[in-house]
């Protein structure tokens, strides 16, 4: 079957953020949305179905989850990461973000340190500040290629006694980097030796690109495996953000024990009536969309570039490794960021996420989603090269 995602769907009036939160954050609804990080592709079909089935029954009581929810989830991995997890080592979890807020509550205590590396998805800052914890910055290297590494040098200077978890974005956002083997292991073995807990936010993981293959951050080394809490979900790749169906992996049985005696007790790894019906549909009819979904995501990002080195060269995208969001490197501009920001919402009337969202090294840049039929990508660029020319 081949899939449509040239059609544009109208999403206002259905409670989306992309649409509904403009007003809220940049005081006017007129704007391009083209900065929350979901797609205006229709889902996979198998999906609405399988929901539509469960609707018809008139019933929506207490649910067990199906005895092969977790074997779906497990050979989903193994077949697309090689990476082969237990059931044992899995539970629900309602959201990413709020088990960021777990892990810290479990984990570590008020005024412990959290060591994240920006610039960085958001929450990553917030939610251990939120929940009283000391937030560490140890900010990646850009390097001459325009892609990122980590500054272990400047990660060993910044790691004392009172730091307890290092939260990892794996594949990264907002740069879209697939992290090497020989980082990964470098960076357990660092954790390892420092008593760190490792968060590995990975819900970008079956969204790799051009060519590039995601790597989980437990399944590269014994110490990896170790000290390790995974986070993976079928949301961002399925664009089903609004059904929470996101679920962790614990190799380390003594982490495992203390983490879902607490999950069980507070009734946070108990999943809500729809998760594993959109899981599993997802994993066992979706590839071929999941392959479609992104050579046409290639195709969009492929016309970014073009499209900037053509008309706004000063604007350099980089391309991203994974995920439908492109870091734009605005620097060349030479703006200061009240002028950046003018430029994409007040002249270009587009809505993007800042890079100073994200933390130290995110000044100069935008962070732009592509993940749309190609004709309001196309608009997005017109918008932004005529605001461009102006200045």
């Amino acid at each position: 079957m081949k899939y449509d995602f040239d059609t544009v769907i109208e999403r206002k009036g259905s409670g989306d953020v992309m649409h509904e939160a403009l007003q809220k954050m940049w005081g006017r609804d007129d704007l391009l949305p083209m900065w929350v990080a979901d797609m205006d592709f229709p889902v996979l079909p198998e999906i609405v179905e399988a929901l539509h089935q469960r609707l018809e029954h008139p019933i929506f009581g207490y649910t067990v989850s199906p005895e092969d929810y977790w074997e779906t989830i497990i050979q989903w991995i193994k077949d697309h990461h090689q990476w082969n997890v237990k059931a044992e080592w899995m539970r629900f979890i309602p959201g990413i973000v709020k088990g960021i807020g777990l892990v810290t509550n479990v984990f570590s205590n008020p005024g412990d340190k959290v060591i994240i590396l920006p610039p960085v998805y958001h929450p990553f800052r917030i939610t251990p500040q939120g929940n009283g914890r000391q937030v560490v910055f140890s900010p990646l290297k850009l390097k001459d290629d325009g892609y990122y590494e980590i500054d272990f040098d400047n990660l060993e200077q910044v790691c004392d006694e009172q730091c307890k978890i290092l939260i990892l974005s794996n594949p990264h956002n907002p740069a879209g980097v697939v992290w090497p083997q020989e980082t990964l292991v470098r960076l357990a073995d660092f954790c390892y030796a420092h008593h760190l807990l490792v968060i590995s936010d990975e819900i970008h993981c079956d969204m790799a690109l051009f060519g590039h293959k995601h790597i989980p951050f437990a399944s590269v080394s014994d110490h990896a495996r170790e000290i390790s809490i995974t986070f993976q979900a079928p949301t961002k790749t399925f664009n089903i953000a609004g059904i929470v169906s996101s679920y962790c992996i614990v190799p380390n049985a003594e982490i495992r024990r203390k983490f879902f005696t607490w999950l069980d007790a507070n009734e946070f790894s108990a999943m809500h009536i729809f998760a594993p019906i959109a899981t599993m549909a997802a994993y066992r009819y979706g590839e071929d969309w999941r392959k479609q979904m992104l050579h046409y995501v290639e195709g969009n990002i492929k016309f970014v570039e073009d499209y900037c080195r053509e008309h706004m060269p000063q604007i350099r995208p980089l391309r991203p490794q994974a995920s439908f969001l492109i870091w734009l490197n605005c620097r060349d501009l030479h703006l200061s960021h009240e002028q950046l920001i003018h430029l994409f919402v007040d002249e270009a009337h587009l809505a993007l996420n800042d890079g100073e969202m994200f933390g130290q090294g995110g000044q100069g840049f935008m962070r732009l989603n592509i993940a749309m039929p190609r004709k309001i990508v196309e608009q997005g660029m017109r918008q932004l090269a005529e605001a461009v020319k102006k200045l």
